[in-house]
């Protein structure tokens, strides 16, 4: 049938040349672009997926950038305290150089309590100027505050914890009481008698911690002189001596599982009494069976005891009269007063306000990607922090005008002052390394493999395929040009019919 107003046959051939048209264009953009989809028509639900994927993989990159930078603030906090390390074991020389008192001049140690006076005042500098982009990291600023400190908390350090919008509280129960190790000798009498004949001296062996030493008492010594001639070794012992009734009671100097004391009879000399252990709850009472000096045929020994509990109601670890606790919420160890240690029962401990360095790790922003790291003040004013009665000693009383300098201060308290300055830098390096290497590091790692897989995903989903693309296109190709010359036929059709009229 030839018609010439309307050629279907063109309009069926213009129809698919735009189709083929419309195809190769789309090949050709995917293939300049790289991108499958390019737009919502494209694939509606692909975009919509491939979008929340790239949201993802921002966060992640960001997270990982965020974990870097957390790794160099700690590298520059590092430096700083490797810095001090150095110069704490420099002190640590001096101060063993001034012990040396008979082989030293006055000038001598002049000259060494200047070299401290330096270094106290460079520890100083050092805290106070060690800074990421102005911020200060060893000042304190990033030290964990607190408040309603219970009076039964002698120390504390927080390294990490997780606060919300209120503060922390931190509470513990005690559910065993610290100990010391101790035995009791029984003297029945304010004075020893020695029955032996020919008189021989009463000789015992006191183990400790720290030592072991031999003592001999002749018959009449009061037990006073006994008490005092074993505390006077008590710093080499671990072990000092009381008087209680008309017997002597032997303890160690710390309390704790590592603390014990040993009593061997080398010779009783016909002196009544015996040996007993403490009760294993009440260091102050004695057990009910005790040996008489002439049975005893082997060291009798008592060994002290760790205080125990929970903190938080998480099982914390026992050392002495610190406890600890290392869990994802929180990371601290209070050291308690001997009070607070050897009885039953619960403290209040302290409350975290806030501090710590924050930083976020992840690619959400919530507490389980958010990790606070405490960083305390490591100026000499609190370090190596100690005891001395109810007076706290720290690093700077070994300056000229404190009670620890080298000229007329007592030089063994100043080296333990030293000693628990190293540790506490040395512990806070240590910290600070495991932050790296067990969190940042492992972060790091572990966003890593997310990113990849996000991309994969994201890639798969949106990206061109160019093996299949390129196909495609040379098909789109080749239907287009078939299209335009049979569009050239059909237009042609209509010609016929003009033979008809011829």
């Amino acid at each position: 049938m030839s018609r010439i107003n309307t050629n279907v046959s063109s309009l069926i051939s213009q129809r698919i040349y735009n189709n083929q048209n419309k195809s190769l264009s789309t090949s050709l953009e995917r293939l300049s672009t790289g991108l499958r989809i390019n737009g919502g028509g494209d694939d509606p639900a692909g975009l919509i997926a491939s979008e929340n994927l790239r949201s993802e993989k921002a966060a992640i990159g960001a997270a990982i950038s965020n974990a870097e930078r957390a790794d160099q603030v700690v590298n520059v906090a590092e430096g700083g305290l490797q810095e001090i390390n150095s110069l704490l074991t420099e002190v640590q020389s001096l101060v063993s150089q001034t012990a040396n008192e008979a082989g030293l001049s006055a000038e001598e140690k002049e000259a060494n309590q200047q070299q401290v006076d330096a270094i106290l005042q460079t520890i100083d500098r050092i805290s106070s100027t060690t800074t990421f982009q102005g911020t200060k990291l060893l000042n304190g600023k990033f030290d964990f505050q607190i408040e309603s400190l219970d009076a039964k908390v002698q120390d504390y350090n927080i390294n990490a914890a997780k606060i919300g919008d209120s503060a922390l509280e931190v509470k513990a129960a005690i559910t065993q009481s610290a100990q010391h190790a101790g035995v009791f000798l029984s003297l029945d009498t304010a004075n020893l008698v020695l029955d032996d004949t020919p008189a021989e001296p009463f000789t015992i062996e006191i183990g400790g911690s720290l030592g072991a030493r031999r003592f001999s008492f002749a018959s009449g010594t009061a037990i006073t002189d006994v008490a005092k001639q074993i505390n006077n070794f008590k710093e080499s012992l671990g072990v000092s001596a009381d008087v209680s009734g008309t017997g002597i009671s032997l303890k160690s100097t710390e309390y704790g599982s590592d603390q014990f004391v040993s009593v061997d009879v080398i010779d009783d000399a016909g002196q009544d009494g015996g040996v007993y252990t403490l009760d294993a709850t009440n260091e102050n009472e004695a057990t009910g069976a005790g040996t008489d000096y002439d049975a005893v045929s082997s060291p009798i020994r008592d060994d002290g005891q760790d205080v125990g509990g929970t903190i938080n109601g998480s099982k914390a670890r026992g050392k002495g009269l610190v406890l600890d606790i290392k869990s994802d919420a929180l990371d601290l160890n209070a050291t308690l007063t001997a009070g607070g240690a050897t009885a039953i029962g619960s403290i209040d401990l302290f409350k975290v306000s806030g501090g710590g360095a924050k930083f976020n790790l992840g690619p959400e922003i919530d507490a389980n990607n958010q990790v606070r790291l405490g960083i305390s003040d490591v100026s000499a004013r609190k370090l190596g922090t100690t005891l001395d009665g109810t007076k706290k000693l720290s690093l700077s009383d070994l300056g000229g005008a404190g009670t620890l300098n080298l000229i007329d201060g007592d030089l063994g308290q100043a080296q333990d002052v030293v000693n628990s300055a190293i540790k506490d830098v040395s512990a806070l390096r240590g910290r600070l390394g495991s932050f790296q290497k067990n969190v940042i590091g492992s972060t790091i790692n572990s966003l890593g493999v997310a990113l990849e897989n996000v991309s994969a995903a994201e890639s798969a989903i949106r990206d061109t395929d160019f093996a299949s693309e390129t196909a495609a296109l040379t098909r789109s190709q080749i239907l287009v040009q078939a299209a335009s010359n049979v569009l050239a036929i059909s237009k042609a059709q209509p010609q016929q019919a003009l033979q008809l009229l011829g």
